[in-house]
Formats: structure tokens, sequence, C-alpha cells
């Protein structure tokens, strides 16, 4: 493709890598970026397959043949009442396997393949294992899957339906992560935290978002935040579409997180220097449930830099923004609520004229016990 492709670069030693060496972190243990140069042929795109991987000269692969796809991207950015105010919904939750996930898995899964890769590890509350499993089915890739016990049932036979190996982990999310780190030190770590190449997926939202919107950027984004899968991808989306000089300005970003789970909420409103130890609670939001998000000062500074803040929502809060969205027809899983939740608060102090674009992150049906127990609440 003749894309310009640079290197992994340490965000704590400022060692660089080659894109082609089998890491997901430094030897120093600090979290690896990928410093990579974005372009966008927008006469070209246009001419396109609409599917995420129209953005080719911004998604850094070598080589066109080791792309794992199921046509995935694009999905309709649609018009939704919130207070009588109009916000911009991305339908991530009609994805492949019901999540926006699917974008960090397709970049993923393509690197691993074109590393050779034949096993990889990966730790999630539901909707990442998913994802990683599905691809990896595509590609013909082992993969073991570490989850919570407590994960939806739904989620856990989606794993196993895609011939990944399930490890159910008593205890934590933390628990699960720790325990997935010790697999790492054999496998390759498909991670949507700890792995690059996983944010240069979902950093795709953005590029389609300002697509669909005539390449300008809205004035707003609302986002889930628990490891910052998507914050940090759509921050780095918009960063690059702005670098090519494609748009103008950056949005702001409004990070949602659930009130019994907000070390990022605390962090940035206390102006901490270390993340927050929480006495975490029950929390329906399970997929932004992380009371220890790795890349937790990325996150911080994404937010600042946009000029953007963050937002709790609490469990009744999220219950009343499902039930709102299932009745005008949008079946979404309650973590996905829980930005819709944090969308109803934003609107009341928005301006009149605010551009606001946010997702549904994830399918109801795959939930459907979690539902269930919802309705005869």
């Amino acid at each position: 493709m003749g894309i310009y492709v640079e290197n992994l670069v340490c965000t704590q030693c400022n060692k660089k890598f080659s894109l082609n060496e089998k890491i997901w972190k430094c030897a120093c243990g600090g979290l690896l970026d990928i410093d990579f140069t974005s372009t966008f042929p927008v006469d070209t795109i246009k001419g396109r397959e609409r599917t995420m991987w129209r953005y080719r000269e911004a998604i850094p692969l070598r080589d066109d043949k080791n792309i794992i796809s199921f046509d995935e991207g694009f999905t309709p950015l649609t018009d939704v009442a919130f207070h009588g105010k109009s916000v911009l919904i991305k339908q991530d939750h009609l994805f492949p396997t019901g999540s926006y996930k699917d974008r960090g898995a397709s970049v993923l899964v393509s690197k691993v393949r074109e590393l050779g890769v034949r096993k990889v590890v990966e730790d999630s509350s539901g909707n990442a294992g998913c994802a990683i499993a599905a691809y990896c089915a595509k590609a013909r890739i082992d993969c073991e899957i570490y989850v919570p016990e407590n994960t939806s049932p739904g989620k856990l036979a989606q794993i196993r339906f895609s011939g990944a190996t399930l490890n159910k982990i008593p205890g934590s999310r933390e628990d699960t992560a720790h325990a997935v780190l010790k697999a790492a030190e054999e496998y390759y770590y498909a991670s949507h935290s700890w792995n690059p190449f996983f944010f240069h997926g979902t950093k795709t939202f953005a590029f389609e978002v300002c697509e669909q919107l005539g390449w300008k950027s809205p004035d707003t984004v609302i986002l889930p935040v628990g490891n910052g899968t998507l914050l940090l991808g759509a921050y780095i989306g918009f960063h690059e579409l702005l670098g090519a000089k494609t748009i103008d300005n950056i949005p702001r970003i409004i990070a949602i997180q659930s009130a019994n789970c907000a070390p990022l909420y605390r962090a940035f409103k206390e102006d901490l220097e270390e993340i927050p130890e929480i006495e975490k609670k029950d929390v329906l939001a399970e997929g932004i449930a992380i009371a220890k998000p790795i890349r937790w000062r990325q996150i911080i500074e994404a937010v600042k830099e946009s000029n953007g803040d963050f937002i709790t929502v609490d469990d009744w809060e999220i219950k009343e923004s499902l039930r709102d969205m299932c009745r005008k027809g949008f079946y979404i899983e309650p973590t996905a609520a829980s930005t819709t939740a944090g969308i109803s608060k934003y609107v009341r102090r928005s301006h009149p004229n605010e551009t606001i674009v946010s997702l549904f992150t994830g399918h109801g049906l795959k939930t459907t016990e979690k539902m269930v127990k919802l309705l005869n609440e």
C-alpha cells in the first residue's frame, strides 16, 4: 500500500521497536504506542467499500493479504432525541459480534496474523473476548480468553462457540487481568488495553464520524470509559485527522463512568497524582467496571487536552435510560445505557447548536439474562 510506518514506542523509556516485533509491552514494563503517520485520500476513500478498512492508509498493517475482516464498520449515524436535543448516535451495537470492539479486534488480529503468531491470550469482561475469539476463529489462530466468573452467560457462550478456550477466574476483574498476565509470559497478549494495535482499530470510529459529517469534526463526543479502549482510540483518530489537515479541530471528549466504579472520574476531578483505590460495588454496567485501568494517565490527558469532562451515572439512571432507549426501538445492553444516561445528563447544559456524537456500544442480545432480570424487577 506504500503507507508510511514507523515504530512501536515505549511510553516510559522512549525505546523504539519495529512493528514486526512480537511484543505487547517494553522490556522495562512500559506501555507501547505506535508512531505512525496516517493519510486520508478523501476522493479515493469515497470510492471504496463502506467498511472501516476504507481508511487503509490510516491503519498500520503492511500487507492487505493479512486483513481479517467481516466487513465491519461504517455503522449508521442516527439522530436520536434526548430531552428534545438531537444527538447523533453511531449504531456500533450492530457489529458482527454485537459490539464496537470488533473495530479493534479486526486490526489487532490482522496484525497477529502478519506477525505469524499462532496462539494468543486475552482478558475481558465479555465483549472484547467475544470479538477477539471470533476474529481469531476466522484467522485460524488459537485463542484463550480469561473472564471474571460472573461474566454474562450469553457472552461466555459466544466465546465458546467461536472455538476459544474459556478460563473463568474467581474474584474481581483485576484478578482476571492478573491471571492473564501469567499466561502472557508464554503467549502473545492480544489485549484491548495493553496492545496498541487495538486502539488503531477503534480509532476508525473517529474517521467514520467525520466522514459522515462531511469531513468535519463534531463539537462534542460522549464516550464510555473503563479501560479507555474507545476513548483513546477516538482521541488518536481525531488527532490523526487533524494532523493530516482533514479536519480543523478536535471535539470535546465527555467521558462516562459508573458511579459504582469511577476511579478516572475521581482522578480527574481531584487532580490526583495516582489512580485512587476505590471500593468497587456491584455494577450494572459491567463493561466499564475497571478499578485500575492500565492507561489511566493517557485517558485523563486525552480528556484534559480536548477541554473535556467526566460524568458519572448511577445504576438507577442506567436502568431508566435503558428502558427509554429500548422503548425507542434500540435494544442495547446495560453498559451501553450508561453512555445514554450520561448523554441525558450532558444535554441539559449543552449549547442549542452543539453537534454531539455518541454511540451504542453493545447489543442487548448479549446480556439476555440481565435484561430479563431487569424486566422482572
